[in-house]
């Protein structure tokens, strides 16, 4: 391994950090990664500052056109939040660094909750189009970690426990919220899978039997290393398509985006409550 790769990298952190410091007036408490055809959460936060992320130093660019690339200041109640509008995929191109890149500034700005969304193919059988699910664990199918290289101690061991990634605490006022206001919240396991193509029916059935109730292209890397860096981390999946015998059809984006938007009122509820008491 190259050490000077190594502290190259963490300089860009640190150039983007410092960037963000003079664009940013208040602390963020809480980070937020908006997935595909979520991004509506936006209508229910005070933005305070929009910053492009070609602006931001080494900041990677979102190539998919469901994903607008901004970094978001913005004030729900009492609550200082830092939202991505737009993530980054490992079947962009990009290596899992720069992937999770921004998940590392988060840290750097002291954002100690972070929140994720995304779209994902259902593999439980019980799950219909435009569930939302509660991710309580994960698969990991990616063929290259974010933490491999040399460890950045200032973020966290060099082996992360995984045991308790996502917040049972979190998980459960989730629960709660959603019994308050009628929304079925689905739980289960997510598996993270390269892409960009999706499955087979063959590769369904293995995911199944491995344990998945849904998969998709994105979160697990930011979770992993979200989870060396000692935040909490909370994550709901919209699914927007069926993987279970019987139900698989030809999809596109578009098909994806509708279910997302189905599910989307449903996931804002209970992500906005979960911000205020976090």
């Amino acid at each position: 391994m190259n050490k000077d790769l190594e502290i190259s990298y963490l300089e860009k952190i640190n150039q983007a950090v410092a960037f963000l410091k003079e664009k940013i007036s208040q602390s963020p408490n809480t980070g937020i990664v908006l997935g595909t055809g979520l991004g509506g959460l936006l209508h229910d936060i005070e933005i305070i500052t929009e910053i492009p992320y070609q602006e931001i130093p080494h900041f990677p660019i979102a190539t998919v056109t469901s994903h607008q690339g901004k970094l978001i200041l913005g004030r729900v109640e009492n609550k200082i939040i830092l939202a991505m509008k737009g993530r980054f995929h490992y079947y962009e191109g990009y290596s899992m660094k720069e992937v999770t890149f921004p998940i590392r500034i988060m840290k750097m700005l002291g954002i100690q909750t972070l929140m994720l969304s995304n779209a994902s193919g259902g593999l439980n059988p019980e799950f219909k189009i435009g569930d939302i699910m509660v991710i309580e664990d994960h698969i990991d199918l990616f063929p290259e970690n974010p933490l491999r290289g040399q460890n950045l101690d200032q973020f966290g061991d060099r082996f992360p426990d995984m045991s308790e990634a996502y917040c049972k605490e979190m998980i459960q006022l989730a629960s709660e919220i959603a019994q308050q206001n009628n929304i079925s919240l689905r739980k289960g396991v997510y598996a993270g899978v390269q892409g960009p193509n999706l499955e087979t029916p063959a590769e369904y059935r293995y995911l199944r039997t491995i344990g998945a109730d849904a998969v998709g292209m994105s979160t697990v890397p930011e979770v992993i290393v979200a989870a060396q860096s000692g935040m909490k981390i909370f994550a709901l999946s919209a699914i927007t398509d069926l993987c279970t015998p019987g139900n698989i059809k030809k999809i596109n984006l578009p098909d994806i985006l509708q279910a997302a938007a189905k599910a989307e009122p449903s996931m804002r509820q209970v992500l906005l409550t979960l911000i205020k008491y976090s």
